[in-house]
């Protein structure tokens, strides 16, 4: 007799997805026909959509139904964060070009937001209907700007598609399904629901509402939802249309109302099954931005040029921490110091994170013990370093190299040499041609220059041209004659010193 299967708590989950792109380039366009056409009949023409996200259904080639969650968020540059945070609510993005115009400023500035949450994305070439319309002159701006397209010496996908009349919008939404199945998008009945605040707002007679995404896990009603300080019951659960539904999984978006505040749109949100069990979770929170709060306030109060970078250290067996705090304060980093901020044995968990991750620069040091899955996930919300060693020199070489990544830089001046200003040739607008002599060291093209008259500095300039002996020249040294063109809004006068310098980052 065979052994039966056993049950399986992960199921696949639909891929969130986000349009970003330039204000002109169609992502609301698009957005608006993928809900006309792909929204499941009879719910469209009635209700209306009521959160900045929405669920289609797309048939693929087999003929099964697919469903694609959308986040509808701003495209505009000002809302550049909102726009962030909608990356990394999702697993999936689409940057929208327009075949008319190409790769614009904003355009960059989504791939940048997208390129720095880390996900697979799309590109949609859009507005192909268009007679000024050139797909492959839109295929070159994009390469030019580093966005490499297949067949253009890259691997990302594109798509040429009518935001309009709906041309490619199948193969778009195809080319979605495709790479959510390439990213085993699963999401975990038996956990309790996580995921992302899209946005919150106040509405006058509900209270408190936030448009949520489930990244994984099941959220239902009687349960409590927390994100940050901020906590809610969940006695309604509304769907994209405005229904009560009992019981929401992973991928999908929803409304809950009742929160004790406004919660941060980008902030994550977790589930609990009791309201105690919810608050002691707020009280750990609030505990550990109480005690980092005063730790940004002992930063700050640092001298000047100083970075202090908190660090939180676990490790399998308690004695080991005290051989790796001997180790770390061999490591020494010019302008840099290290804030040991908890040490503990164990497992990195969640509250962890939490204990660091109101400082950017903070870093959880682990030596021999792994990270469970709610820290990771906490982690990439939070911006947090997580890294874990098995050998203690390993450990002390990574941080010594990582300070000096973060070491602030000061810049330096330092001297090249003087020159007398011998005589005036002519004056334009913002520079002037004049002769000199080189007293001290050497006066080089391109060095920066400060005007000195009676060992007063009056301005200061560049040598954008250079020549000895009516001959271009790179360099003039101590006692020679020279010309040369500076770049400067101060008038220079005969008997003026230039004393060269460069600027270096020590």
């Amino acid at each position: 007799m065979l052994p039966s299967k056993k049950p399986t708590t992960l199921k696949s989950r639909p891929p969130i997805v986000t349009v970003m792109g330039h204000i002109d380039h169609g992502k609301s366009t698009l957005l608006d026909y993928i809900r006309k056409a792909n929204v499941v009949l009879g719910e469209v023409g009635g209700i209306t959509q009521r959160l900045t996200a929405y669920e289609a259904v797309h048939k693929n080639e087999k003929g099964e139904e697919k469903k694609i969650t959308f986040l509808d968020t701003p495209g505009h540059e000002a809302f550049s964060k909102m726009r962030k945070s909608s990356a990394v609510a999702a697993d999936i993005a689409i940057l929208i070009v327009s075949a008319e115009d190409g790769v614009k400023a904003q355009t960059l500035e989504a791939w940048k937001a997208i390129d720095n949450s880390g996900i697979p994305f799309i590109v949609a070439i859009n507005k192909i209907d268009r007679p000024n319309a050139d797909i492959e002159k839109t295929k070159m701006s994009l390469t030019e700007n580093s966005i490499f397209i297949e067949g253009m010496g890259g691997n990302i996908p594109f798509v040429p598609i009518s935001s309009k009349t709906g041309e490619g919008v199948p193969e778009l939404l195809e080319m979605v399904l495709l790479l959510a199945e390439m990213e085993d998008l699963k999401g975990d009945t038996a956990r309790r629901a996580e995921g992302v605040v899209l946005e919150s707002h106040m509405d006058s007679k509900r209270g408190v509402t936030a448009t949520l995404v489930i990244k994984d896990g099941v959220l239902k009603k009687g349960m409590y939802v927390t994100s940050k300080g901020d906590i809610s019951p969940v006695r309604n659960i509304e769907n994209f249309l405005g229904k009560n539904i009992d019981r929401a999984d992973a991928g999908m978006p929803i409304s809950i109302t009742g929160w004790s505040g406004l919660p941060q749109s980008g902030a994550g949100f977790n589930s609990f099954e009791t309201r105690k069990d919810a608050e002691k979770w707020v009280e750990e929170f609030r505990e550990a931005s109480r005690e980092t709060a005063k730790i940004g306030k002992q930063i700050r109060e640092k001298k000047e040029g100083i970075l202090v970078v908190p660090v939180l250290i676990k490790a399998e067996a308690i004695g080991a921490i005290d051989a790796i705090l001997h180790e770390i304060k061999k490591v020494k980093v010019e302008n840099v110091e290290v804030k040991i901020l908890a040490t503990g044995g164990g497992t990195i968990t969640e509250s962890d994170v939490k204990t660091v991750s109101s400082d950017s620069d903070g870093i959880i040091l682990g030596f021999g013990v792994g990270t469970d899955a709610s820290a990771r996930s906490s982690a990439e919300r939070f911006s947090v370093t997580i890294v874990t060693f098995d050998i203690i020199y390993k450990l002390t070489e990574w941080l010594a190299e990582e300070l000096e990544k973060r070491r602030p830089r000061q810049e330096v001046e330092v001297a090249e040499g003087k020159a007398k200003v011998i005589r005036i040739f002519s004056v334009e607008k913002n520079s002037q041609v004049l002769g000199g002599r080189v007293t001290e060291g050497v006066i080089s093209l391109g060095d920066n220059v400060k005007i000195m008259r009676r060992d007063f500095e009056i301005g200061r300039g560049k040598v954008i041209e250079l020549q000895q002996q009516k001959l271009k020249s790179k360099q003039v040294t101590v006692d020679l004659e020279f010309g040369a063109k500076i770049e400067c809004k101060h008038e220079i006068s005969q008997g003026d010193v230039l004393e060269a310098f460069v600027v270096i980052k020590k």
